[in-house]
């Protein structure tokens, strides 16, 4: 049965246009309708999100890799990803008022106004880190077949799975908020996130041995926070001199 495409009107046989991609069937806009496009097209948590939450967390290398492979149908976007939790994350971080600094006390510094700074733009600091992370990625790991915009993904996919595991803490960040003990608290989150990115590089470059698989990820740490420091430091004095 020959169809007419109610998109690009294109004739066609199959469940969808081979021009466009547009359904045969097409539903009713109603409130079953909104429901499924909220679940579907926002948040795809019939698959997209609660997949790369599973396999995140329990073959987290495998499952990029595969998805560097072209295993990608099941998966929600990387970026797509990142940005929408790390703006969850700002947004619980400033309706609960988080203050990393309960005691600091500076005249040279107003550090309220920094962790309200840090709340407002969460979600673009995720994610300008990323290719700061990748830089370390590619130095330590490039001759293991992969260009830098895989490394990238990579990257990507390691800051949705640290971001899923500092939502699943938020409640403990909730707990110690302004006490002394939620700088003892982010550094065990911290440490949570250096096992985690080891993890999952032990699964992804899974050809290297696990003592060299650890070194590496170490130094591309190391690597990241000496490029990380050094841009902050060109930021300031930049806004010093200007």
């Amino acid at each position: 049965m020959e169809i007419t495409c109610k998109n690009c009107h294109q004739i066609y046989k199959g469940h969808y246009c081979n021009n466009c991609g547009q359904p045969a069937e097409t539903h009713k806009i109603n409130g079953h309708f909104l429901w499924h496009d909220i679940q579907h097209g926002l948040f795809h948590f019939d698959q997209g999100v609660l997949y790369s939450f599973k396999q995140l967390f329990t073959r987290p290398g495998h499952s990029v890799r595969e998805f560097i492979e072209g295993k990608r149908v099941k998966h929600f976007k990387p970026l797509s990803l990142v940005v929408l939790l790390a703006t969850l994350y700002g947004v619980l971080y400033h309706y609960f008022n988080i203050d990393l600094f309960p005691e600091n006390v500076s005249s040279d510094m107003d550090y309220h106004k920094f962790n309200e700074w840090i709340a407002t733009h969460f979600s673009w600091i995720t994610i300008a880190t990323i290719p700061i992370y990748t830089v370390g990625t590619f130095i330590c790991f490039r001759k293991q077949g992969y260009n830098f915009v895989e490394f990238f993904v990579l990257n990507t996919f390691k800051a949705s799975q640290r971001l899923f595991a500092h939502l699943l803490t938020f409640p403990l960040m909730i707990y110690f908020n302004g006490t002394p003990q939620i700088r003892t608290f982010m550094n065990v989150l911290y440490m949570l996130d250096i096992i985690l990115i080891y993890w999952t590089n032990l699964q992804f470059f899974n050809k290297l041995s696990k003592t060299k698989t650890f070194f590496l990820s170490i130094l591309s740490h190391i690597i990241f926070l000496i490029f990380l420091m050094t841009l902050l430091f060109i930021i300031y004095m930049l806004k010093e001199k200007f």
